[in-house]
C-alpha cells in the first residue's frame, strides 16, 4: 500500500487513462513547430495567464503572439515529457527541452529542464507557469555574460 498523498501520484502508474485536457496538452507540446502553432488554441482558455522565467502573459491572442516570436528565432525546440503528476483539474509535468537557436551556443542544442504548472477549466488550460533555469537556457549561452555566469556559478558552488 502506498503511503503517499494522492497528489503526489503520477497517473501513469496509477491509472493509464489522463484526463481530456491533459492528454491534449502532452500532444500539442511534442509537436509544437513554427508550421502548427494554431495547436496553441486547441489546447488554451481564452483567457490563458502564462507565466515563465521572461514574461507573463494573459489572453490566448498574446500567448499566440509570444509563442510566434519564440519559434520564429529558433531552428528546432522539441520537448520530451519525463514525468506527470495530475490531481483533479491541475497538474505538473516535469520535461527535457531541446532546442537550437542561430545566436547561442554556435548554434548548438541547448538542453534545458524544467517543469510546468498547469491548471485547467471546461477541457482548456486555464493557468500556465514554466519554472526553469533561466541561465541554463539562456545566460550561460551569451558570448560575454556566459563566461560570468559559469563564473558565477562555479563560486556559488564553492
Amino acid at each position: 500500500m502506498n503511503n503517499l498523498p494522492e497528489s503526489t501520484i503520477c497517473t501513469e502508474k496509477k491509472n493509464t487513462a489522463k484526463p481530456l485536457w491533459l492528454t491534449q496538452f502532452m500532444a500539442v507540446y511534442q509537436q509544437l513547430s513554427t508550421d502548427n502553432l494554431a495547436l496553441l488554441k486547441t489546447i488554451y482558455h481564452q483567457d490563458i495567464h502564462f507565466i515563465d522565467p521572461m514574461h507573463e502573459i494573459q489572453g490566448l491572442d498574446d500567448l499566440c503572439q509570444y509563442f510566434k516570436g519564440l519559434y520564429e528565432n529558433v531552428f528546432s525546440c522539441e520537448f520530451t515529457i519525463n514525468h506527470v503528476i495530475v490531481q483533479e483539474n491541475e497538474a505538473a509535468i516535469y520535461w527535457c527541452m531541446r532546442y537550437c537557436h542561430p545566436k547561442l551556443n554556435k548554434g548548438n542544442v541547448i538542453m534545458v529542464d524544467g517543469h510546468s504548472h498547469i491548471k485547467s477549466t471546461a477541457d482548456k488550460i486555464i493557468y500556465h507557469r514554466d519554472y526553469l533555469d533561466l541561465g541554463e537556457m539562456l545566460y550561460e549561452h551569451l558570448p560575454l555574460l556566459g563566461k560570468v555566469t559559469q563564473w558565477i556559478k562555479a563560486r556559488a558552488a564553492k
